[in-house]
């Protein structure tokens, strides 16, 4: 099984043979043949150029193993879809958002930009949708909430097919320490489906929770403030009466 590495930004061109471009990995892919494996430690980058690498992927004859080993984020994560199974470190990460551009010029082409972007979001959304088989709405709405996930949680939302492991060769001694336990039949207890930890951030709910925060705490110091008590003004009527005898006499 030959093995490709995609490390790097994804770039549609390579300015200081640091970018992973169609091109390049196109040439890497049709080296040999038969089975592969990608692995992928990427930020991401252009999206076009992510959607041909994952054609590339989707298109290839043999079968496609990716593996997750530091992070997919971005237009990388929309390649990681591609593959036949999908494997991720337990210390990688997976980001999913939505898709960014800068444009200038005036009213017309400001929509223009919108436009494509929401095209763009959208043919994101079928290679997402395609893997996982979650809704289009659900998947819509972690890109908008900027969403960043460990491996159990892309294993749990199905973006991966299951979790890198060392795999331990079972040896004659192991076999036979095997055969000596089995003879008790104290119950154990099966760790199996002992529950996981997983964990999911989306950049927004933490910019919304932390607003949200902040206004509850500046109401709470608002409502310590007491008004003070006004000051009186003018004089008494004693004091007029005082000062009226005294030019009096």
């Amino acid at each position: 099984m030959r093995t490709l590495h995609l490390n790097g930004t994804i770039a549609e061109e390579s300015w200081f043979d640091d970018d992973v471009t169609p091109q390049l990995f196109r040439e890497e892919l049709e080296a040999g043949s038969g089975d592969i494996t990608s692995w992928i430690n990427s930020p991401g980058g252009d999206c076009v150029a992510a959607a041909q690498i994952y054609n590339m992927l989707m298109d290839y004859k043999g079968s496609v193993t990716v593996k997750i080993d530091g992070i997919a984020a971005s237009a990388a994560s929309v390649i990681a879809m591609a593959g036949t199974e999908v494997l991720m470190s337990p210390v990688g990460m997976l980001m999913i958002h939505n898709p960014m551009t800068i444009a200038m010029g005036d009213a017309d082409e400001m929509g223009k930009a919108i436009e494509m972007l929401s095209s763009v979001k959208d043919s994101i959304l079928n290679a997402y949708e395609i893997k996982t088989g979650l809704s289009r709405a659900k998947l819509a709405h972690l890109m908008d909430a900027e969403t960043w996930m460990d491996a159990n949680k892309a294993l749990e939302l199905g973006f991966i097919d299951g979790i890198l492991a060392r795999e331990t060769p079972v040896t004659t001694e192991t076999t036979a320490e095997v055969s000596v336990e089995s003879e008790d039949t104290t119950p154990t207890e099966n760790t199996d489906d002992a529950p996981k930890a997983s964990m999911l951030f989306s950049r927004k709910a933490v910019e919304v929770a932390l607003m949200n925060k902040m206004r509850h705490k500046m109401i709470a110091e608002a409502a310590k403030i007491q008004p003070k008590e006004p000051i009186p003004t003018g004089r008494k009527v004693d004091d007029l009466y005082d000062r009226l005898n005294l030019l009096k006499y």
